[in-house]
């Protein structure tokens, strides 16, 4: 009767644990592609080269300095010292045939970025230097 109760009990803190963690896995999910959607813009060019560009004078402009950026891979990793450490990494890569997807990840010191703030401060100013490129205004 003891191991009965032993074993009734084992299985129902493990269907508990198993209906948390379901939960937890949905919440996640949930959350990573919210901010994936705050992380990414696509923009009607193929032209990568330009996007590079205006992604590196985006970054000067909103006052990062930039630590490395390499054409080959479409990426560029920068640095903001605004009180405390914020790192943005900006990779590019094709979106379909006719598009670019710029996607931007920031570190404040080794804590992911969740605030989508940063994110459309980034977003709105390269879009802006994107459309006055696109323009040739300067």
């Amino acid at each position: 009767m003891r191991k009965l109760l032993f074993l009734v009990l084992a299985v129902t803190l493990l269907a508990g644990c198993q209906t948390d963690s379901r939960r937890q896995a949905l919440a996640t999910s949930a959350s990573a592609v919210e901010l994936r959607s705050y992380q990414s813009r696509a923009f009607d060019t193929l032209d990568r080269d330009l996007v590079l560009r205006n992604v590196i004078a985006t970054l000067q402009d909103l006052s990062f300095v930039v630590d490395n950026a390499n054409a080959t891979l479409g990426s560029v990793s920068a640095t903001k010292l605004d009180g405390y450490a914020l790192r943005m990494t900006v990779t590019l890569r094709p979106r379909g045939t006719t598009q670019i997807l710029v996607r931007a990840s920031g570190q404040y010191n080794l804590t992911p970025v969740e605030d989508p703030l940063p994110y459309q401060q980034f977003f709105n100013a390269l879009e802006q230097a994107m459309f006055l490129t696109a323009h040739e205004v300067e």
